[in-house]
């Protein structure tokens, strides 16, 4: 649960600071995340490197057995063509399957393939490595209140983007 929202007042020159230091903040963490170097260490590299869209839709296939394509683009927060696409690849690559669904036939399911749970835990343990040296930088009570502020700022930019009221 939310605590309460305290009006924010970006006239205010602390308030202002503020969220120009978040905002450079996200911004560098677009750009690091994106790196070429990390992305290599942690993706893989060469033809077999994978994407971030590939990789995050093969965290959701190794979660349930199957996904209709439907819910599998839901879950991803994308277009059904951008799921479209990024299960293309895994299935060219062999990394996922498709097929019918068995109630509906005109429902696209979507599976991981064996070939595509073991490249899931290659990452999977990469990426562990890599949290795990993140997180080193923090005291453990640091961690649970950063976990529980990215928690929060994810749900409020889910507010703001559902709100009827926001601007633009």
């Amino acid at each position: 649960m939310s605590p309460p929202s305290e009006p924010v007042d970006l006239r205010d020159p602390e308030q202002l600071e503020l969220a120009v230091r978040i905002g450079l903040a996200w911004i560098e963490l677009r750009r690091g995340a994106s790196m070429s170097a990390l992305r290599d260490q942690v993706f893989g590299t060469g033809e077999d490197a994978l994407e971030q869209g590939q990789m995050d839709t093969l965290d959701l296939l190794a979660q349930q057995p199957s996904w209709r394509m439907s819910e599998l683009a839901e879950a991803l927060r994308v277009d059904p063509s951008t799921a479209t696409r990024a299960v293309q690849r895994l299935v060219k690559s062999g990394l996922a399957s498709r097929g019918p669904g068995e109630d509906d036939g005109r429902v696209v399911m979507v599976a991981i393939t064996p070939a595509g749970a073991a490249r899931h835990a290659e990452v999977a343990e990469r990426r562990g490595r890599l949290m795990a040296h993140l997180l080193g930088a923090y005291r453990p009570d640091e961690r649970v209140l950063l976990a529980e502020m990215l928690e929060r700022f994810i749900r409020s930019i889910d507010e703001f983007l559902a709100s009827p009221d926001r601007p633009g």
